[in-house]
């Protein structure tokens, strides 16, 4: 299989969104891109995305599809893997996500005893779950030391309480350990702040819910970089019909990246600082999007897959955990990466500028996004 047209290898790069329990996606996408030679140098997630990040980046290789699926088998209860019809799976789903809504996720996180409405002042009365469980998962899960040791690098999002700023912990910049990934997925009302340091952090999607932008800014500038950006919210969806689909598609909507109207602006930008270095007379820097600056190296290709929702999902899909919807997610996954590194559309660039930002189309061609100015 073909790789980018550079002599440089790329550094390969997986950014991986938000979602809760659909982030059984990124473990199909993981082994896809593993077993087609593209094992990541950078893992970068936010929320879901971040503990999967975590567990990747703490295992060597040859460990990491077993650790991960590990982790997905031990939040997830056997009894729930089961064939069924498909008229029945939005009913099947419905008791699965009621069930982790009432008593939690084994190895994940437990209802408290005491309603938070009732509690005390405190952590108790700050969330409806406890997610010490997760903290014990993670250790025994992902080696930090390895990650901290730099064989891979890994960065994830989370939502600083107080200040409401984004802030990326970054292991070459940092030393990490569990606190930081699960603080990407403290998602609250539900979860409690994670304290690291002398301040709190919430989930990354408060802010959100893709780090794609952290990559970006903390590349080095002489890298090439080949980002597989993995999202699990679709922006873009039909009108409901139903009142089951207003509220999926408000989920939707709430924590969907902007991610293709940003890249293209970002990319917009790369391009165009690129040209303006060759012939800073062709054109005003003022015309330039007001973005952030794309600090990469001389070519960057952005590859972006989505989730589709299965039949039968219901609004409560992020929470649904049966090991019948992890393992679709799962195979959708590994199905939607392998289609991507198939056609490879990084190594069928159209013109010879630095940055080019690929999605697909709902007609299932790919579209590039390379242009000078922002795309429409």
């Amino acid at each position: 299989m073909a790789r980018t047209r550079t002599k440089k290898k790329p550094k390969v790069c997986l950014v991986l969104q938000g979602g809760g329990a659909l982030g059984a996606y990124h473990i199909g996408a993981y082994q896809a891109l593993e077993e087609a030679g593209y094992v990541p140098d950078w893992f970068a997630g936010i929320s879901i995305g971040a503990l999967n990040s975590a567990i990747l980046a703490g295992n060597k290789q040859e460990d990491r599809l077993e650790k991960l699926t590990e982790f997905w088998q031990r939040i997830s209860r056997p009894e729930t893997d089961v064939d069924l019809p498909l008229e029945m799976a939005p009913m099947f789903n419905m008791f699965s996500a009621s069930q982790a809504l009432m008593i939690g996720q084994p190895d994940f996180f437990t209802p408290r005893l005491i309603n938070p409405w009732l509690a005390l002042p405190g952590e108790a009365a700050t969330s409806f779950y406890d997610t010490s469980p997760l903290f014990t998962t993670l250790n025994e899960l992902a080696d930090f030391s390895l990650i901290n040791q730099q064989k891979a690098r890994l960065t994830v999002g989370a939502t600083c309480v107080t200040d409401g700023n984004l802030v990326f912990f970054d292991s070459q910049r940092q030393p990490l350990q569990a606190a930081h990934a699960v603080a990407s997925g403290s998602l609250p009302p539900g979860f409690p702040a994670t304290k690291i340091g002398e301040d709190y952090y919430w989930d990354g999607g408060c802010v959100s819910n893709s780090p794609i932008n952290g990559i970006l800014d903390l590349a080095e500038e002489d890298e090439d970089l080949l980002i597989f950006m993995v999202d699990l919210w679709n922006a873009k969806g039909k009108l409901p019909q139903t009142m089951s689909e207003v509220l999926w598609r408000e989920k939707e909507i709430q924590y969907a990246s902007r991610s293709c109207e940003h890249m293209e602006a970002l990319v917009a930008k790369r391009n165009l600082d690129h040209i303006m270095g060759k012939s800073p007379e062709v054109v005003d820097s003022e015309q330039v999007p007001d973005v952030t600056s794309l600090k990469v190296g001389k070519k960057i290709d952005i590859v972006h897959i989505t989730f589709n929702p299965l039949k039968g999902h219901i609004p409560l899909s992020d929470a649904e955990f049966s090991r019948r919807s992890i393992r679709l997610r799962r195979e959708a996954g590994y199905e939607d990466m392998v289609q991507a590194l198939q056609e490879s559309p990084w190594t069928q660039r159209s013109a010879q500028l630095p940055a080019h930002f690929h999605r697909r189309h709902s007609h299932g061609s790919w579209i590039e996004e390379q242009k000078i100015e922002k795309a429409s």
